[in-house]
């Protein structure tokens, strides 16, 4: 029987102690390779999300700078001397306020002052967008990024506009006066009108800022802003007030003196008129009961019986016409006459 084996070559496995410890080595040095590639592709990328648009900027080449062409979303690689940064151009509505919010935690207040320069303050929200092909020309003007050019820039442009069209009103036109009002009796016959605290009451007040003025001063400024940021490409859609402007204290005082003082005032002149119209018609009752005799003084001339008429009514037919002094004997029932002529009376109406 021959043997099975005879005929096939001898085989021997590599037995060295250092092959395991090669093969750990590979693993590994395969594994830094991944993750140098790894760090050298997100540190030479940058990714631009759908609502911003990137912005590329060079230190060397042809022209080196801002790049006005600007990157879509997408994936970008940033090569030696590049820099690409991020805009928004989704429309966004950040709030100016003294208070911490989720657009900033700082104090970012506007501060305005009023004709008088009465210092103000008050909370200011702003919407607005950047068009996508203006972006990189917005961030080559400005060389801030995004939150940056709102926190800087954008604020101040906001604060100045607003100032420039406080600064033509008074804070209040009852403020600029004195505490004691000038105001005229009202005359008979007119009709006044209410009094409404804080508003113009005449030609030389036209307007305030506590009151319609406020918002005409942010109409105003809100088109200012966008003839100044529209060429730019920032569009600004609106600007609205955040709460109450606050006022200075001394101001209120003065309001509340002078609207307290033309309260009284009034109260005072409602008395008056009620006074006069109570006169008047008391005027107008003596008026007619002076016409009212004269009318009956002019009838008994013309016609003398009325007076004996009434003297007979008022003697009961006792006493004589002619007599100065009349005296009822006691034999007399001036009871049963009264009620004999009240009978007649009735008789006759009946």
């Amino acid at each position: 029987m021959s043997n099975f084996g005879s005929g096939m070559p001898n085989i021997k496995l590599p037995t060295g102690g250092g092959s395991p410890t090669r093969v750990v080595s590979l693993v590994a040095l395969v594994g830094v390779l991944i993750a140098i590639s790894t760090v050298a592709v997100s540190s030479c990328s940058v990714t631009v999300e759908s609502g911003y648009m990137g912005i590329k900027t060079t230190k060397f080449g042809a022209n080196p700078g801002v790049q006005r062409a600007e990157l879509g979303p997408g994936f970008h690689w940033e090569g030696i001397g590049e820099k690409i940064i991020t805009y928004q151009t989704l429309q966004r509505t950040y709030s100016y306020t003294r208070e911490a919010n989720p657009d900033g935690r700082e104090n970012e207040e506007i501060t305005f002052s009023d004709v008088l320069g009465l210092p103000m303050t008050a909370d200011v929200a702003l919407t607005f967008r950047i068009r996508e092909d203006k972006a990189a020309d917005l961030f080559a003007t400005w060389r801030q990024e995004f939150n940056a050019f709102i926190d800087g820039p954008l604020r101040t442009s906001v604060r100045a506009a607003i100032a420039r069209e406080t600064e033509k009103l008074p804070v209040a036109c009852n403020a600029q006066q004195s505490a004691t009002p000038n105001v005229q009796p009202i005359a008979p016959g007119a009709v006044a009108g209410p009094a409404v605290a804080g508003t113009p009451d005449s030609d030389d007040c036209p307007g305030q800022l506590i009151g319609p003025g406020r918002q005409i001063v942010l109409q105003k400024a809100m088109q200012a802003l966008q003839r100044e940021w529209a060429p730019q490409g920032l569009e600004i859609i609106r600007m609205e007030w955040v709460g109450s402007i606050r006022y200075p204290e001394t101001v209120l005082a003065a309001i509340q003196s002078r609207t307290t003082a033309e309260q009284n005032t009034r109260a005072a002149l409602e008395r008056v008129n009620l006074e006069r119209a109570n006169a008047e018609a008391r005027i107008a009752q003596a008026r007619g009961q002076a016409e009212a005799n004269r009318l009956l003084a002019e009838s008994i001339r013309s016609n003398p019986e009325v007076v004996r008429l009434r003297e007979i009514e008022r003697t009961l037919g006792i006493c004589p016409l002619s007599a100065s002094t009349c005296v009822v004997g006691s034999d007399i029932n001036v009871s049963a006459l009264i009620e004999a002529r009240e009978a007649r009376g009735g008789g006759g109406g009946g």
